[in-house]
């Protein structure tokens, strides 16, 4: 008698009852940006060192819209002011997540500094991943003569319903944005190069 209750916890087993693998940090990061889907949000730099004369992105409006979702792959759009030229594409590469930035001009060709970024080098956490800069990066930042890019680090954290944030790192560098999940704002035009 006392053997039904094991018996009927091993048949639950192997028929695939038991508990589901918990999902990694990079899927759950990647599912939660997903969950943006659609909407944009304003956003403010919160660092900036050191300060650059003439810097792009002073006194302009900071906008991203999570506006193409796929399962693996999500399309941000990151306006500065009336620039469209900047898209974050962050995509899932097997048990890693991948940054890269795509760069365009008005008329939609590829500007020379384009489909830089990196993968994760390490799991992350569901809240932050971290994107050092891959061999293509180093090889198209050394031939355009920025090669002080080569250590870049980029970073993304997600803290749902509060805060998404945009983030590189370099020694001597840092630069920081961070949008306001908790008011999202109308939806910017499309991307330059996109539809």
């Amino acid at each position: 008698m006392r053997i039904f209750p094991l018996v009927t916890l091993l048949a639950a087993t192997a028929c695939g009852a038991a508990t589901p693998p918990a999902s990694s940090p990079g899927s759950t990061f990647l599912e939660n940006v997903t969950a943006l889907c659609g909407r944009a949000f304003e956003g403010r730099i919160t660092a900036n060192e050191p300060a650059q004369a003439g810097d792009p992105f002073d006194g302009q409006r900071l906008v991203m819209h999570v506006r193409t979702c796929e399962p693996d792959r999500v399309l941000i759009p990151f306006h500065v002011g009336e620039d469209r030229s900047r898209t974050w594409v962050l995509s899932r590469q097997g048990d890693q997540l991948r940054l890269k930035h795509d760069h365009r001009h008005e008329d939609g060709t590829e500007d020379e500094l384009t489909q830089y970024g990196g993968d994760t080098a390490s799991p992350g956490t569901d809240a932050r991943q971290e994107f050092p800069a891959d061999q293509h990066s180093i090889d198209l930042f050394t031939r355009t003569d920025r090669a002080v890019s080569n250590t870049n680090v980029w970073a993304m954290e997600m803290h749902p319903g509060r805060l998404f944030a945009y983030e590189l790192r370099r020694p001597g560098r840092v630069f920081r944005v961070e949008f306001d999940l908790t008011r999202a704002v109308d939806p910017p035009p499309a991307p330059w190069g996109h539809q």
